[in-house]
């Protein structure tokens, strides 16, 4: 009763926060937060660092994601100290990573890719599992299930993931294809659906030369399809079905992160086939392989009440509003686009 009212809870709320997203983002001042002045070129005159609303937005993603970590993990029995390790530990890895692995395929300084930070976090969860287990684990007496810990990762990734995408709309990123240009049933599809964004500053303007051109949603079906299995795998991880959780978000995502790129028009690297769709692919047979070796893990019935309560502690109220305000900080100042500044004092209200 309480795993289906929180469900449903859910989803009427990002239901709502996606109406606000699709219908508002893709407009021209919806891209920058906030402006600092940060160096005087005249009297009146100052250069600005902006911070952007792709930065607030993926803040606000990476903190559900966490958020939903760390219940999933308390309602598997796991101490609110090794979830934390372990979320932080992954973010250690994987937000360098996704500056990181952008600079290696595409060859840029000052971009991101999720795809990129996803492929490493597959790759290195189960390790890092073991050694915290191994290490910390022993020292304060908690374990993490490999399996169990592995689908609330999964889980989490989807939600964050999904929520992520409304930074894309934001910034102009990640955009889809032209749908003048598409094929005739993709035109059925999207008619009056589509984005269509406003600003020279956006990347779709300034790196695909689309301003005010109907483009592919393609952000908007990777936001729903991402959020619809992330409740779907909540239900599974909620029933004990820890490998089904697991392999339903990991598939989902890593699938269609593949398909989707054949409906999108930035760059993403050289190739008919990109590196990110060979990464996705590849993240997709390496968690089969790896479900069918831990899928024996003894099994923990979870506890729904058990995990929200885990949330209502002031240390980790703390450590998740340091998250935020990380990320923030992170990607939300923009290096790809600057800001003059002028300051004037209004006499007639002195």
């Amino acid at each position: 009763m309480v795993a289906a009212f929180a469900l449903i809870s859910a989803a009427g709320f990002l239901s709502i926060y996606f109406w606000w997203g699709f219908s508002r983002l893709p407009a021209e001042k919806w891209q920058i937060f906030a402006t600092m002045p940060s160096k005087k070129t005249e009297p009146a005159g100052w250069l600005g660092i902006n911070f952007t609303w792709y930065g607030l937005l993926t803040a606000n993603a990476y903190l559900v994601s966490v958020m939903v970590f760390l219940v999933l993990m308390g309602t598997v029995g796991v101490s609110t100290l090794g979830s934390t390790l372990l979320a932080a530990s992954l973010l250690a890895c994987c937000v360098p990573a996704s500056r990181l692995v952008a600079r290696i395929v595409e060859k840029k300084s000052h971009t991101f890719t999720v795809g990129g930070a996803v492929f490493v976090g597959i790759l290195i969860t189960p390790l890092l599992i073991l050694l915290i287990n191994a290490t910390a684990g022993v020292a304060f007496s908690f374990y993490i299930p490999i399996m169990a810990a592995w689908a609330a990762i999964s889980v989490a990734y989807a939600f964050g993931e999904g929520l992520g995408r409304l930074a894309c709309i934001s910034f102009g990123c990640c955009y889809g294809k032209p749908l003048s240009g598409s094929s005739s049933w993709i035109r059925r599809i999207f008619t009056g659906r589509c984005f269509v964004f406003f600003g020279a500053t956006k990347k779709i303007a300034y790196a695909g030369g689309m301003e005010a051109v109907e483009v592919i949603p393609i952000q908007a079906v990777t936001t729903v399809l991402y959020s619809v299995c992330g409740l779907l795998a909540s239900w599974m991880f909620l029933s004990s079905n820890y490998t089904a959780a697991f392999l339903t978000a990991t598939l989902t995502t890593q699938g269609w992160r593949s398909i989707s790129e054949t409906f999108r028009a930035d760059y993403r690297g050289e190739g008919r086939v990109s590196v990110y769709q060979i990464m996705g692919i590849s993240g997709a047979v390496y968690s089969i392989a790896a479900a069918f070796l831990l899928s024996r893990e003894a099994l923990v019935a979870p506890d729904l009440a058990t995990g929200l309560e885990n949330l209502w502690n002031p240390g980790l109220i703390l450590f998740l509003q340091g998250i935020w305000l990380t990320i923030f900080l992170y990607t939300g100042r923009s290096s790809v686009t600057g800001a003059t500044l002028n300051f004037h004092v209004h006499h007639d209200r002195i």
